[in-house]
């Protein structure tokens, strides 16, 4: 088990970086992230993909997660301090007392991943809302998708509320930035992905009366506007989701989710 350190007072140095983390921009000046809530950062802690730097929690919360810190290298500081040091150290209330710190890793270079082998990826254009961003990793995850790539105007996926949202898919799931946008998407093209844009425009194809392919980039676009015209024109198709009574688009986190379950069924049910 990791070394406990206790503290009781709000002036304590170790704990200086975690009141940065309403302030993303000095936290990632740090080379740092935070992952909030107890199920978060026990996966963040179990998938051993990110050096945990430290966790800050409450006396009940480090009770309740004491085979969480059995797993965390013994060298990882652990402060447990009362709930309301922990509200005036961060500025608001973590009502479920938990939180933690972790590297910044560098993002992968988008020519690192090996597109040729995804069956699916999400792609996303402008998409800023962070919630709307972790939900998205996590109906990608869910559903089968092995990358997200990031377009222009994406928000990130190390904000404290697309982890939470994302139940922690944004820390386990494959993604990288594009840099060479709308171009990126001829690189999915030559790699064998058939590029599909989700869209609620009403000359798009149904996506119930579309032969779907066997491997396929999603591309959605932000709440509002959309897609530029510009990744549309990358696109290999464009398809709709048809919409009962006087609703006329989804969520973009819930309509990538519905193609990706229809590409899934292509390949039959799930684990479980």
């Amino acid at each position: 088990m990791a070394a406990h350190v206790i503290t009781t007072g709000l002036d304590d140095p170790r704990l200086e970086a975690y009141r940065d983390i309403v302030t993303p921009e000095a936290l990632g000046a740090r080379g740092l992230f935070v992952a909030e809530g107890r199920l978060v950062v026990d996966r963040l802690v179990r998938g051993g993909r990110h050096l945990v730097h430290s966790l800050l929690l409450t006396e009940t919360a480090a009770a309740a997660m004491a085979a969480t810190l059995a797993a965390l290298d013994p060298a990882t500081p652990v402060f447990v301090v009362p709930q309301a040091v922990m509200n005036g150290i961060v500025g608001f209330n973590i009502h479920r007392g938990c939180l933690g710190l972790a590297a910044r890793p560098a993002t992968p270079p988008f020519e690192a991943q090996p597109w040729a082998t995804y069956r699916r990826v999400v792609v996303a254009e402008g998409v800023n809302n962070p919630d709307n961003i972790g939900s998205l990793f996590r109906n990608a995850a869910a559903l089968g998708a092995e990358a997200v790539v990031l377009g222009p105007g994406c928000a990130d996926p190390l904000y404290r509320k697309a982890i939470r949202t994302s139940m922690a898919a944004t820390l386990s799931l494959p993604w990288v930035t594009a840099d060479d946008w709308p171009g990126t998407l001829d690189v999915l093209r030559a790699a064998g992905l058939t590029v599909v844009a989700c869209t609620p425009d009403a000359g798009a194809l149904s996506l119930y009366d579309t032969a779907l392919p066997a491997r396929a980039a999603v591309l959605v676009g932000a709440e509002g506007d959309g897609l530029t015209a510009a990744a549309r024109a990358r696109a290999d198709l464009a398809v709709r989701v048809p919409m009962f009574g006087e609703m006329d688009s989804l969520n973009v986190a819930t309509a990538a989710a519905v193609v990706l379950s229809a590409l899934a069924g292509r390949d039959g049910t799930p684990a479980r």
